[in-house]
């Protein structure tokens, strides 16, 4: 009795098989970006002039000598406009497909984008109005 038949041999070693004609190109590939990147690696390793000074080993932070604690509490306006920068980024990376395709949509994608606009702007004047952009 065994378990390995006839049919399940021709389905791998069938040249004109779904997965000999599917995953062969992604096999060869994956295999030739793996290999060159450590072709790459290795050439840049060999090929680089290894000579650390004092200047490049030393801790550099922000263009100055770190001269206190790491462990300094920082103002929160930092993280607030961070997290503010990141919200509209994203929010108006919105505006990319929806300007490309503006004439394909219907007239309900339409103002929707508007609301959203609507929306981002009146949360971009409230932000401005508390103050949250202005540095004391």
């Amino acid at each position: 009795m065994t378990l390995i038949t006839t049919d399940s041999l021709f389905f791998f070693n069938n040249i004109n098989s779904l997965t000999y004609n599917e995953f062969l190109p992604i096999l060869i590939f994956l295999t030739i970006a793996i290999l060159l990147s450590f072709i790459l690696i290795g050439l840049s390793y060999l090929l680089a002039v290894q000579n650390p000074e004092t200047e490049k080993l030393s801790t550099y932070e922000c263009g100055f000598e770190p001269y206190e604690d790491a462990r300094n509490i920082f103002d929160v306006k930092f993280y607030l406009v961070a997290i503010l920068f990141i919200v509209f980024d994203i929010e108006t990376m919105f505006l990319i497909p929806w300007s490309i395709s503006l004439s394909k949509i219907s007239i309900l994608g339409f103002w929707s984008m508007i609301d959203f606009l609507i929306e981002l702007g009146i949360g971009f004047v409230y932000i401005w109005y508390i103050g949250a952009l202005e540095w004391d």
